[in-house]
């Protein structure tokens, strides 16, 4: 095991070398974050995230989408915000669809909004339980939606503790 961050960066960097897509991702964070003593540099880690991206990893597609909906060290771009998350979402990206039910619902598509909640919900997401909880007391979901979710959420908990 490594004991100090150049090491741990060694290693990550030998994975990106070997076109490891979670490696390429992985030092994308740390560039976005500025960890391991790497400076902050948000401009890399979105050339790292598009990489990882392209290679098929999930989690890059939703932290391209979080880079664009921030639009902090970036261009603001809801429109490849959401292309990302629809990307990772359709890999099971649980944040993604949580976060496109958010969007959808800020644009007025309660029904589309209320089926990533749903499905994110069924794939243990808390906070889609909760928001699919919240709308169904306010009458915009059905009880039956609610009873979906829930069980599909317990369902989801159990087999993650297994």
């Amino acid at each position: 095991m490594p004991t100090d961050d150049s090491q741990i960066l060694a290693m990550i960097q030998k994975r990106v070398d070997a076109g490891d897509p979670v490696a390429i991702w992985d030092l994308g964070q740390l560039y976005c974050l500025g960890l391991l003593g790497l400076e902050k540099d948000t401009t890399r880690a979105v050339e790292l995230y598009e990489r990882a991206a392209e290679l098929g990893a999930k989690e890059a597609h939703y932290s391209l989408g979080c880079v664009y909906n921030e639009g902090t060290d970036v261009e603001k771009d809801m429109a490849k915000a959401l292309r990302h998350w629809e990307a990772a979402a359709m890999s099971g990206h649980v944040s993604a669809r949580f976060n496109l039910g958010n969007e959808g619902s800020k644009a007025g598509y309660h029904d589309l909004a209320l089926q990533h909640w749903l499905i994110s919900s069924k794939m243990g997401h808390e906070k889609s339980l909760f928001t699919v909880k919240r709308i169904f007391i306010a009458g915009f979901a059905t009880k039956a939606d609610y009873a979906g979710a829930l069980r599909g959420y317990q369902s989801a908990v159990e087999e993650c503790q297994a």
